[in-house]
């Protein structure tokens, strides 16, 4: 591995901000009044580049020593300590070209040493239209294979296409889902896929504890959910971008309803739930996120940087920044893992870019 001696910086700054439909260009502005102060630190700390050269990365998973990356164009990084093979990913349906689109959230399924299977989460065109799907895949012979389908026909547009997957403390699989950037009434409509955060079982099917009758959603009312974290103690969050910045940090609770596009921001409507953090207009482009600690790491792509959030203490800072737009993150053990999303047609890529480091939470605080 690279290692780099880097400054850690988190500093009394109004952060860039990017548009209701495109991560990228929100008016910068003042934070809101309400959004928590950050604390001005500054740390020294050792980042490690774990691997490089990587196209467009989305999702970061870990089994054993070996990492498995999902990448947007349509393939999977497996990394093992200084050896990386990129897998080809064979699937049913042609990856659709839009912006944000693609092979995105990824995630092993449980015993897949054994198994070799994972889920995943891509979109897709056909005649009728631009989708989002939910299918399973079995690795052989450095290849992976679409099989079983779990679920179709998630909406899909020019933006907005969710696709953050994780299997939850209670064994289930979570999926974001996005408003699709066209109609951001679907919503509020509990009938469509969209703008929601979906639960299911392994298999596809609904659970019977789901909070509406044979119903995938488990909570409503987003814009474009990116990602998702459970506390020590099991409480579930998600990130999400918000109109205009206004981007949001929820406390995900079973058939709540989160307001896009009737609320945003810190406006309240009687049944709907504001988040626990909002970046005002500032802009963080929120996407992958962990727990550890009581704390929330949170990877911002307009942002450029890694921050950290304590819901209890009700306070945000950046953590790590230089390293340009930040996908996703991962705590395991002693470390921190992230990666890189320079180029996704929207950084500046350095040389090696993409990347996947790491670095000691205990250098973070």
């Amino acid at each position: 591995m690279k290692r780099i001696l880097y400054v850690l910086l988190a500093m009394l700054m109004v952060l860039s901000g990017c548009t209701g439909s495109d991560e990228e260009t929100k008016p910068a502005g003042e934070a809101n009044d309400n959004q928590a102060d950050e604390e001005a630190v500054a740390q020294v700390g050792e980042l490690e580049v774990v691997a490089e050269n990587l196209q467009v990365p989305w999702s970061i998973n870990k089994s054993g020593e070996s990492f498995y990356l999902s990448e947007r164009p349509g393939s999977i990084v497996k990394v093992s300590g200084e050896n990386m093979t990129r897998q080809n990913v064979s699937l049913k349906k042609d990856l659709s070209q839009a912006s944000e689109a693609g092979l995105l959230g990824f995630v092993l399924a449980p015993g897949f040493e054994q198994s070799q299977k994972a889920f995943a989460y891509y979109t897709y065109k056909n005649g009728t239209g631009q989708f989002n799907r939910i299918v399973e895949l079995t690795l052989k012979n450095d290849e992976w294979t679409e099989g079983k389908l779990l679920l179709d026909n998630i909406p899909s547009g020019r933006f907005h296409h969710g696709g953050r997957l994780k299997i939850g403390p209670d064994g289930k699989l979570y999926a974001t889902a996005g408003d699709a950037a066209t109609n951001p009434e679907i919503a509020q409509d509990l009938t469509s896929l969209g703008g929601k955060i979906l639960r299911m079982n392994l298999d596809g099917s609904v659970p019977e504890d789901n909070p509406f009758k044979n119903s995938y959603v488990y909570s409503y009312g987003h814009r474009n959910p990116q990602g998702i974290a459970w506390s020590e103690d099991g409480t579930m969050y998600s990130s999400e971008h918000g109109p205009s910045a206004h981007d949001e940090i929820n406390r995900i609770e079973a058939g709540k309803n989160y307001g896009w596009p009737e609320i945003t921001g810190d406006d309240t409507k009687q049944g709907m739930e504001t988040p626990i953090f909002q970046s005002g207009s500032d802009t963080w482009a929120p996407s992958g996120m962990a727990a550890h600690d009581g704390k929330l790491y949170v990877a911002t792509l307009r942002g450029n940087a890694l921050r950290e959030f304590d819901p209890a203490a009700k306070t945000t800072k950046e953590v790590v920044t230089g390293v340009g737009r930040i996908r996703d993150v991962m705590a395991d053990g002693e470390y921190l893992y992230f990666i890189s999303n320079n180029t996704d047609g929207r950084g500046t890529p350095s040389e090696g870019d993409d990347k996947l480091y790491r670095v000691k939470l205990e250098e973070l605080r």
